[in-house]
């Protein structure tokens, strides 16, 4: 990636909704240019895809979670079907898989902290495989929306 690729990903995670033209006026080069770069960026696979950032109050999902999850036997089958199933649960946002101390962090949204409870002692600790978890209430998030490369040096 040189600095125009660069600036191409800045602009559109800034802004993914602007057009070709609009995006290239802002680099200050030709459109044609930057539609080839920017198919080119989604060709090697650096762009995945474009989303739309909602707000999950809207959603009905005032609370989230982290949930540490330790699950047993550690095996790549134990790990791929928690994984797996997590991920079809309506309540799990994301599925981290992890080493250390825990094997999962899961980042959980849902409406109110009776259904994190009923999540957890209904949905967790019920799962033969989990032998432990630890729950942390997430107050405030700051996420950072436009990322740039690290150099190599």
């Amino acid at each position: 990636m040189d600095e125009l690729d660069s600036a191409i990903i800045r602009e559109l995670q800034a802004n993914a909704r602007q057009s070709n033209r609009e995006l290239a006026r802002t680099l200050g080069i030709a459109a044609s240019t930057c539609l080839e770069r920017v198919r080119a960026l989604t060709r090697r696979g650096v762009i995945r895809g474009y989303h739309a950032d909602i707000d999950l109050g809207a959603l009905n999902r005032e609370v989230q979670a982290l949930v540490s999850v330790q699950i047993r036997p550690l095996s790549r089958a134990v790990i791929d079907a928690f994984k797996d199933t997590v991920g079809r649960m309506p309540e799990v946002l994301t599925a981290f898989v992890l080493a250390g101390g825990d094997d999962f962090v899961l980042h959980v949204a849902v409406p109110n902290l009776d259904h994190l409870h009923a999540f957890l002692v209904d949905q967790l600790s019920n799962r033969r495989e989990v032998v432990g978890f630890r729950t942390s209430v997430i107050y405030q998030r700051q996420h950072n929306t436009v990322l740039a490369p690290f150099s190599d040096g």
